[in-house]
């Protein structure tokens, strides 16, 4: 593997474009990202997707084919991951080192996750010990772009009556539903076990580390969980 210092300096732009096609190459395996995607991604308009497509495709950080969509390089998967890791180690030392709680670390971190250098990042990890995720249970890439990213995921949404599991991951983008989540008690490495669902997409009603809740099922399809 790389070290992710080696791609150089990008542009801020340019780094939020290459994480967002990074997200959304993850939620689709081997597919292309349509550029109509990424500008919903990004909230801006197609067509000013269109300049900055082909300025990465020139940089060789994406491969482009018209009509089809765009895929990240090697040397763009790299530069995603970087800013990744900028991104989810800034919000662990904020959570962990200055005690932001973690519906307000991800604000916090967009802004700084194009400011601070390689060097900072990897001197706030170390103050704290080299976490392996972020508040939100999301992995944070290492130095050298190594990921234990998990693309075969399974929600609190699809569990069974009486299964039990452990929450590893949720969304970090939504700070009052990170609140409404944490007010559950359904957060990363919680146990939840569903005690009973709801016909016609009616609630469901979980065991939240011993205590009983109802959760919708659009929000739990947005809780990741593992074996508990």
């Amino acid at each position: 593997m790389m070290p992710l210092h080696s791609v150089g300096a990008l542009t801020a732009p340019a780094e939020d474009y290459l994480k967002a096609i990074y997200d959304i190459e993850r939620a689709a395996p081997g597919e292309s990202v349509a550029t109509t995607e990424l500008a919903q991604r990004l909230a801006i308009a197609p067509a000013s997707v269109t300049g900055m497509v082909k300025r990465l495709a020139d940089q060789g950080l994406i491969d482009h084919e018209p009509y089809r969509g765009v895929r990240l390089t090697g040397r763009g998967r790299l530069a995603a991951l970087r800013t990744l890791r900028r991104h989810r180690v800034i919000e662990a030392y904020l959570a962990q080192a200055l005690g932001y709680a973690w519906d307000r670390v991800h604000d916090e971190a967009e802004r700084l996750e194009h400011a601070a250098s390689d060097e900072l990042v990897d001197r706030m990890a170390a103050a704290i010990g080299e976490p392996t995720v972020d508040p939100h249970g999301a992995p944070i890439p290492t130095r050298d772009g190594g990921i234990a990213e998990e693309f075969a995921i399974k929600t609190l949404g699809d569990l069974r009556e009486g299964e039990r599991a452990r929450v590893t991951r949720v969304s970090d983008e939504d700070a009052q539903r990170l609140r409404y989540l944490g007010s559950l008690g359904i957060v990363p490495r919680a146990i939840v076990e569903v005690l009973q669902r709801a016909p016609y997409g009616g609630p469901i009603a979980v065991l939240a580390d011993g205590t009983p809740r109802q959760i919708g099922p659009e929000l739990a399809a947005q809780v990741i969980v593992g074996p508990a």
